[in-house]
């Protein structure tokens, strides 16, 4: 039978410049726990493609303009008690002035 769980996948774009930082930040705010292990986190590479629009302040690329940036996508469950505190922490250390964060819910079998 399945039901809801008590984590949730977390899903983080950032340029390949911050993944070390942010794959510490989620650790050390309580993501990526998985029974007895911590910091548990993958990733691959992408590339994140936007324009910065009048009233934005972006820290890569120009308002106006089609701006492309190697990003590194890294997942990690999360208690979902403990989600609002670390996406608190990783606005906090991600360089983008709208980070690209997926919070996405979990089933478990009974």
């Amino acid at each position: 039978m399945l039901k809801n769980s008590s984590f949730v996948k977390l899903r983080i774009m950032t340029p390949t410049t911050h993944g070390d930082i942010i794959r510490k930040t989620l650790g050390e705010a309580g993501a990526g726990v998985q029974g007895n292990y911590s910091f548990c986190t993958g990733s691959h590479r992408q590339t994140g493609r936007f324009m910065p629009m009048a009233g934005s302040k972006p820290s890569i690329g120009e308002i106006g303009k089609l701006a492309e940036v190697e990003e590194e996508v890294i997942e990690t469950i999360c208690r979902v008690d403990l989600v609002e505190g670390v996406i608190a922490e990783i606005r906090k250390v991600h360089p983008y002035e709208e980070p690209a964060i997926d919070i996405i819910p979990r089933l478990e079998i009974e």
